[in-house]
């Protein structure tokens, strides 16, 4: 079995369009292909406005049907923790992500670039990553919270560019008790990716989340999902072998699938 439900196209930050996506995953022996467009934000140039929106939903519910023999196809939407969706209606499923913070109003992306995030931990933070940190893991905790959201996207996140731990180690206590008490808050309906996203853009080695936060959800009795959060066709699978044997390593034997309607889990010897 091989699928992902974290999937981005032309309709907003993508570089193929759907069909092009299906293709490709059909031809990598896919079982599952969920799309996973940018919800609409005012301040995130990713994000789908109302009509192209619109232009989404058709497009991949009429890619659903013409498909249907050949892959199962998920319309889904990635929601921003600022801007939540009206409903969950029209959509197969929801990843609740978060790409921003927020500060007397102001909004700011933490992973749009390496400066960036420093500027934000400078300006907003006084240079204390850990006080970004705990703001961060509030909002994905909150995330937790919404109804709509089925799940949890890319979960340490802020950590992008943190492969040489120069802001913090991804083993420090008084960081991984900020991970924990988000985690305990979301608690263990919703599904936890793991995501191979800056693997194929070149920021990790390693996908989200970190080992040590793998550990955590283990413990917590976590859900998991293995997600590419794939931009360009060719990445669909990207990293998927290697965070496999990870998933494995760190004691997990199972992953999660959505099957009519439901979450179910599936022996992870069925993945490659």
């Amino acid at each position: 079995m091989r699928l992902n439900m974290h999937t981005h196209s032309v309709y907003c930050d993508g570089k193929d369009t759907p069909e092009e996506m299906i293709g490709t995953a059909i031809q990598k022996g896919f079982s599952i292909l969920g799309f996973s467009g940018h919800g609409y934000s005012p301040y995130d140039t990713c994000s789908m406005n109302e009509a192209n929106t619109a232009r989404y939903i058709e497009a991949i519910n009429t890619l659903k049907e013409r498909y249907r023999n050949e892959i199962t196809i998920y319309l889904g939407i990635e929601q921003d923790s600022t801007c939540r969706i009206p409903s969950k209606d029209p959509y197969d499923f929801v990843i609740g992500s978060v790409h921003f913070l927020e500060k007397d109003g102001k909004y700011r992306p933490i992973d749009f670039s390496r400066d960036e995030l420093i500027a934000i931990l400078e300006e907003w933070y006084e240079g204390d990553f850990l006080h970004l940190a705990q703001d961060y893991y509030q909002e994905v905790a909150r995330q937790g919270q919404f109804e709509e959201v089925d799940i949890i996207g890319h979960l340490d996140l802020l950590t992008k560019y943190n492969e040489d731990e120069s802001f913090v180690s991804f083993s420090s206590p008084a960081y991984l008790k900020l991970v924990e008490a988000c985690i305990a808050s979301i608690g263990t309906d919703k599904i936890y990716e793991v995501n191979t996203g800056a693997i194929a853009r070149g920021y990790r080695r390693t996908p989200y989340p970190h080992r040590t936060i793998l550990d955590i959800l283990h413990a917590f009795g976590g859900k998991l999902m293995l997600n590419s959060d794939c931009h360009n066709r060719k990445d669909l699978d990207c990293g998927f072998e290697e965070a496999l044997r990870l998933i494995k390593d760190c004691g997990f034997d199972c992953l999660y699938i959505l099957k009519d309607g439901d979450y179910v889990p599936v022996s992870i010897d069925a993945f490659h």
